[in-house]
């Protein structure tokens, strides 16, 4: 096999969207359509996955001048992306997938070039992430995935630039609204016919100071090789550093964002945890592997993390240093023939350890007499903890066409989950008080959990342009670290169980020379659905008895002449809790929080010659702030963003300006009950206008 040929299948394999159209390109001409592997771990045009699925490339990526990845994915229907500071965190929400956490990512896997970034605790490290070496990104909907170990509402998959394109040595410099910087230099360098090399380096930085206590930073260095074997097999190294460093501000209170609307100005002055943040330095190693084993073709990958942060929440402040993941995965496939036609055999075993060692929380040291903490300074070693989370699994699928014209996908993963936890509790933050206390002492938890995902997809091709599918797959949630001894330390007699999600959906999806556009209608069950409960100041978990989810999704765009192009996305949603008391309350049949009934962006294109644009506007719908559902946030609308560009030759030249009206709205809103006084209301301010200008020259 020649180089040239060989690289663009591993591409398409690892699905690399602008290779995939270079070599749909070769095939046809009038039929476009972007690669997913998501469903499958084999390259496969996205009109033939049997489940919604949305694939952005690299193009859209460069186009939005991204700090962040939820300025690739924020407009995806089915898809919230909140960050608190615009900085690298995000808090992912897919089809209702992740309300139950305040913070961060659960429910949810986020994979980079096959490596999960979500540990087997639910938390996910996007400060690994560097946005400009993103390819791609695939965003898979609900259970179903093949990748999708302990995360039952879909997975992110990222895949980053490959060794192997020679296309990509670029300077690129651009400088925005509060301070913000964003640097990145590539050069990748062929030493010979069978090895090639990579560096890349970037920083970001922000003073964000449209709020308090809002800056970010995070520098990133990566060296990969890739190597050709005279069998034509493929051995892929990445070596990666990043030290990042977040601070996180509070949300705003009720009056705080009465003010923000009015002045366009934002404090911080009622809540007490005004210091939180995150710090954090990572190396990262991944190795992976393509080569032929008789008639079978054979992927196996190994990586390794060694990661710490400095990292104070509310109450403490986590110190842990040592922390280490170790993973393999090893996968197999072959094509066969079935029925008489052409049919693909996967199966594979999946092995990864997270292991915490000596981690510690510490007491704030410098907090005023009314309880505000003044800075985030460690004071008394209030914990230490050690803790190794295991997940081992085993997947298999096979995908073949009885029929002509369709497709089917019949697969099954399993999972083991141990958990074991080991601590001793020196201090403990009481919430009544405001105090810290005596803590609980020596403890020790263990929890296994045994995770089951199957699945049955059908795709059958209408015309030549348009396929209809359907779909029924499940998928198991363990609760997090967090979870179980936040339970276990407050409601011990609760037995927290897995959860178990079932989704239905039916489908169309047309691709066409002009038209591409998409059609989802799913029906999600929910049972034993992990949610918090807000015992006083000793919160924990349980399980509510049944949760249905049920939504439409439309994507669709047109392309009305070369130069203009138009498009919409949509999504109409009812989350509901079917069966669900908790104590004394009982929300059987009321709305979740945070779920907008409708969500919706609509977009115009126009290119000419070296010269584009596009103008988009955005909105969601109204949404209750607390699963009570005794108030409602109206939502917003009307947030459009504008982007204009140049590219000539080597030279390409953005500027993106988001929110160009200023609109002040929130981009999340929630509302605790109180008995003992007046209720609290925390809002996440919406971005104001904010523009970035970015130069690239490609050499």
């Amino acid at each position: 096999m020649q180089r040239k040929a060989l690289y663009l299948a591993i591409l398409a394999t690892f699905s690399t969207p602008s290779a995939a159209e270079e070599i749909r390109s070769e095939k046809n001409d009038s039929e476009l359509d972007q690669i997913s592997i998501t469903a499958t771990k084999i390259g496969r045009e996205s009109k033939s996955v049997p489940q919604s699925v949305a694939v952005v490339d690299e193009s859209q990526i460069e186009r939005e001048n991204a700090m962040n990845i939820n300025d690739v994915i924020d407009n995806i229907p089915g898809v919230q992306a909140v960050s608190k500071n615009n900085g690298y965190d995000s808090r992912l929400i897919i089809r209702g997938a992740g309300l139950k956490a305040p913070y961060g990512v659960r429910e949810i896997m986020v994979i980079r070039d096959g490596v999960p970034m979500t540990d087997p605790d639910s938390f996910t490290r996007f400060d690994l992430i560097d946005i400009d070496d993103m390819e791609g990104v695939e965003i898979y909907k609900g259970p179903g995935s093949i990748y999708a170990s302990n995360a039952s509402g879909g997975v992110v998959f990222i895949k980053s630039k490959s060794v192997f394109d020679d296309q990509q040595d670029r300077v690129k410099l651009g400088v925005g609204s509060f301070n913000s910087l964003n640097f990145n230099a590539k050069k990748a360098v062929t030493l010979d016919e069978n090895d090639s090399i990579a560096f890349n380096v970037s920083r970001r930085q922000s003073d964000n100071d449209w709020r308090d206590w809002n800056k970010f930073d995070t520098t990133q260095f990566s060296v990969k090789h890739g190597h050709f074997f005279e069998d034509d097999s493929v051995l892929e190294t990445e070596i990666a550093y990043t030290e990042a460093n977040l601070q996180l501000p509070q949300s705003l209170s009720a009056s705080e964002f009465e003010a923000y609307k009015d002045t366009g100005e934002t404090t911080n002055t009622s809540g007490d945890w005004q210091k939180s943040g995150r710090y954090s330095n990572m190396l990262f190693i991944n190795s992976r592997y393509e080569t032929t084993m008789g008639v079978y073709t054979f992927k196996p990958q190994v990586y390794f993390t060694q990661w710490g942060h400095f990292h104070p929440v509310t109450g403490m402040i986590n110190d842990a240093q040592d922390n280490k993941v170790v993973g393999t995965d090893l996968a197999w496939n072959r094509n066969h023939e079935l029925f008489g036609s052409d049919a693909e055999f996967l199966f594979g075993f999946t092995a990864r350890t997270d292991i915490r060692s000596n981690g510690k929380k510490y007491t704030y040291r410098d907090v005023d007499s009314s309880g505000v903490v003044l800075s985030d300074s460690k004071g008394d070693l209030a914990q230490v903890e050690d803790s190794q989370n295991n997940i081992f699994g085993a997947y298999v699928q096979d995908s073949f066409s009885p029929v002509k014209g369709l497709m089917v996908d019949v697969g099954l993963r399993y999972d083991r989950v141990d958990m074991s936890i080991d601590g001793n509790e020196l201090l403990a933050y009481n919430w009544g008080s405001g105090t810290y206390v005596p803590g609980s002492g020596v403890y020790s938890y263990e929890e296994t959990y045994h995770l089951f995902s199957p699945k049955i997809g059908l795709t059958y091709a209408l015309t030549d342009q348009l396929n209809v599918y359907g779909i029924v797959a499940s998928a198991n949630q363990a609760p997090t670290e967090g979870e179980m001894q936040a339970t276990r330390d407050n409601a011990p007699n609760v037995d927290l169980k897995a959860s178990t999600s079932t989704n239905y959906e039916v489908g169309l999806k047309h691709r066409s020379q002009k038209w591409s556009a998409d059609l989802a209608v799913y029906f999600n069950k929910l049972n034993d659905e992990i949610v918090k409960v807000e015992n006083g100041y000793a919160d924990y978990y349980e399980n509510a008895g049944e949760t249905e989810k049920k939504g439409i999704e439309v994507t669709a765009a047109y392309q009305i002449t070369p130069q203009w192009a138009l498009g919409a996305s949509g999504s109409r949603t009812e989350y509901r809790y079917v069966d669900y008391i908790s104590g004394t309350d009982d929300y059987s049949g009321n709305l979740l929080r945070f779920s907008p009934d409708y969500q919706y962006s609509v977009f115009v294109d126009w290119k000419k010659g070296p010269f584009s644009a596009r103008l988009e506007t955005t909105g969601v719908g109204e949404y209750y702030m607390d699963d009570a559902n005794t108030e409602k946030y109206a939502g917003y609308s009307g947030v459009n963003h504008l982007t204009l560009g140049y590219a000539r030759k080597a030279h390409n030249l953005v500027l993106s300006v988001h929110n160009i009206t200023d609109e002040r709205y929130a981009s999340e809103v929630s509302k605790t009950a109180s008995s003992w006084g007046p209720d609290t209301y925390y809002y996440t301010p919406g971005a104001p206008r904010n523009a970035m200008l970015s130069y690239q020259y490609k050499y």
